[in-house]
């Protein structure tokens, strides 16, 4: 592999006075910050939204923890097990994250650039493991806020990327809008054993422009992680035996948000969730726990309540003293209430999620474009913002890879413009999108035209297939003896007339 250690910091140095990292650099070390960091990253709400979105994705709502209660003999709430206790846990969060990366991720990303073997180059890159990559960063991106991708080389020189767990990055951020990182903290939890005892150890990692720090936390402090390497550069060649350490110029980490806040869904969202959840479940519950009527019972001869209740339900029947008497008054549930309120909550959800709710009234028929774009229109503008963070991140992500091909090819690519086009897979009238198409062309390219095609999927396979069908049926002309009633000529793809 050739270097161009211009483009590399590879000097090791053991300071870091460059880093401005909020005002602390000058009177904290490295391991003091990682303490208070991490200490400040485990208790903050930030993380806790983190790990609610992934357990909402997942359908492990509150709803699932809820235990039933009732006011006991002492005025204070108590749990009830002989009541019914339905739990029923909505996945919404999972349908609208699901639909969000369906919809802007579901169809491989589109690359333009004037350079066709730069296309192609970095069309290896963007191959099926990174769409399915950057679907996976999608879910996280929403789930949790933000999403992150390392950088890196394999133990076979290939640059490779891979997907981290967001609640184990701590990013130290230079400016208040997010945009350029001082240094990233890794950390997490590990198993080792020992002999045949099963730990789990917490790793903690430092990573700057000047390489990588490994530490072991137990909660309290640091400690050197000698065995993994304490300290280490972001990757090493080897040329003619010889390892070189070398780093990067900016930190290996790139932050894909899913709005520029870094808000996650499930925070927008939970509240209404737990309402259509809680509400859901208690139906149930009183579906399941009241008769059709309430029994008042006048003399009652039995000996307890319980008996009473065994003896309805048992044998439907209820013995009185001479005396006594039975009526039953009827339970209603107020169902239209309850419909409606439902009928709103779930409303709600999409509403704010910004998703389409496929069981909507609206949802069904054969609507025009105009219609389908009405209806799809939050989801759109939700994916429009989306897609403008992944903008620049996919820039972030062409600068590292436009800094591997220099290194190793001698081409610099770095010059070239590149659009990245989210291909969006959006429920459309199919007739009017090909009558559209149908009407552009002279207007528009046939690139662009195909690419808006409702029937392809990769514009760039479709252009060939098209050049090809030209080319072959060209030939075919040639075959037979060339145009007719022209004066064509070779050049022309017909034969020489006499």
């Amino acid at each position: 592999m050739f270097l161009d250690l211009n483009i590399f910091d590879s000097n090791q140095q053991e300071h870091i006075d460059s880093i401005i990292l909020r005002g602390k650099m000058s009177e904290m070390s490295i391991e003091q910050i990682i303490n208070e960091e991490i200490s400040e990253w485990r208790a903050s709400k930030k993380r806790k939204w983190m790990v609610t979105g992934e357990n909402y994705y997942k359908n492990k709502t509150d709803i699932l923890q809820r235990e039933r209660k009732a006011v006991g003999a002492s005025g204070a709430l108590e749990p009830v097990p002989n009541l019914a206790n339905n739990r029923l846990a909505n996945a919404f969060a999972r349908k609208l994250v699901d639909q969000k990366v369906g919809y802007l991720l579901g169809k491989p990303l589109s690359i333009q650039a004037d350079a066709e073997e730069y296309v192609e180059v970095l069309g290896s890159f963007f191959d099926k493991a990174m769409m399915r990559r950057l679907q996976s960063i999608g879910k996280e991106a929403i789930n949790k806020g933000i999403a992150w991708l390392h950088v890196y080389y394999d133990e076979k020189g290939a640059l490779s990327f891979k997907k981290m767990r967001s609640e184990e990055i701590i990013p130290l951020w230079r400016d208040d809008a997010h945009t350029v990182l001082d240094a990233i903290i890794r950390v997490y939890d590990v198993v080792v054993y020992e002999g045949t005892k099963r730990n789990v150890v917490t790793k903690a990692e430092w990573w700057d422009t000047q390489g990588v720090r490994r530490y072991t936390y137990n909660g309290i402090g640091l400690t050197a992680d000698v065995e993994a390497g304490d300290v280490g550069s972001h990757f090493t060649v080897v040329s003619n035996g010889v390892e070189t350490p070398l780093n990067w110029s900016v930190i290996p980490f790139i932050p894909f948000k899913y709005n520029e806040e870094e808000q996650p869904l499930i925070e927008l969202i939970k509240s209404l969730v737990d309402d259509y959840d809680r509400n859901k479940s208690d139906n149930s519950n009183n579906l399941e726990d009241l008769p059709n009527s309430l029994y008042v019972v006048k003399n009652y001869d039995g000996t307890s309540a319980s008996d009473f209740r065994k003896n309805i339900s048992t044998y439907r029947t209820v013995f009185v003293s001479d005396d006594g008497d039975l009526k039953s008054v009827g339970i209603e549930i107020n169902t239209e209430a309850l419909k409606n309120h439902m009928d709103m909550s779930r409303k709600d959800i999409y509403e704010f999620g910004r998703g389409v709710d496929t069981q909507s009234d609206n949802f069904g028929g054969d609507k025009s474009g105009v219609a389908l774009k009405f209806l799809y229109a939050d989801l759109d503008m939700d994916a429009n913002m989306m897609e403008t963070e992944f903008q620049a991140s996919l820039e972030q992500l062409r600068w590292f890879i436009d800094v591997h091909l220099y290194n190793t090819t001698k081409v610099d690519y770095s010059g070239e413009q590149v659009d990245f086009i989210f291909n969006r897979d959006i429920l459309i009238n199919e007739t009017d999108s090909i009558s559209n198409a149908k009407n552009s062309v002279g207007i528009i390219s046939d690139e662009t035209i195909v690419s808006n095609h409702p029937w392809v999927t990769d514009a760039k396979d479709e252009m060939e297939r098209l050049r090809k069908q030209k080319d072959d049926a060209l030939e075919q002309v040639n075959h037979y003896g060339g145009l007719r009633g022209g004066n064509s000529n070779a050049d022309q793809g017909g034969v020489p007339q006499d």
